[in-house]
């Protein structure tokens, strides 16, 4: 079994220049949690869930006020929450959603050839320094197809099945 096997041919991707709302929009309507970035058939990123969720972390919100106690030789540090939650969202919403994924999108993405056996694709998926979850498979520089997390699990069972 390899990337050809188990690959979607028919992936649905964005440009570096679509719009953060509107892939955002885009990826609400789909059963998936990312979107190769392609230019001119190359694909030159990735944009995922992950990536469009940390537009709306408050950690920039939080106040830390060291207070200091008589004779001041220790202080202890509270935190203080400043978001107002959905008005921050709706703001991060709005301050981000013109900008063009290219400023989001994770540009050192991990492909395969679609001769790639089972192994090397379990090897990328399981790797401990990166969270991979879907892997676009190039050939000759374009990307023709996807391979999934989840479409490597299936066909795994179904084998096991088969036999």
């Amino acid at each position: 079994m390899n990337a050809r096997d188990l690959m979607t041919t028919d992936v649905e991707t964005v440009s570096p220049d679509d719009e953060i709302g509107e892939v955002l929009t885009r990826l609400a309507r789909v059963d998936f949690n990312g979107f190769p970035v392609v230019d001119d058939g190359e694909v030159v990123g990735m944009v995922t869930q992950h990536d469009l969720v940390h537009l709306f972390q408050p950690s920039d919100r939080t106040l830390w006020i060291p207070v200091g106690l008589p004779p001041f030789l220790e202080t202890i540090e509270y935190a203080i929450d400043l978001s107002w939650d959905e008005l921050d969202a709706e703001l991060d919403l709005l301050k981000h959603a013109g900008k063009p994924v290219r400023t989001i999108m994770t540009d050192d993405v991990v492909t395969v050839d679609p001769d790639a056996d089972l192994d090397a694709i379990l090897d990328l998926l399981a790797d401990d320094d990166r969270d991979i979850n879907r892997l676009p498979v190039v050939s000759e520089g374009e990307l023709v197809g996807i391979v999934a997390r989840q479409d490597v699990l299936r066909a795994i069972r179904d084998e096991r099945r088969a036999d």
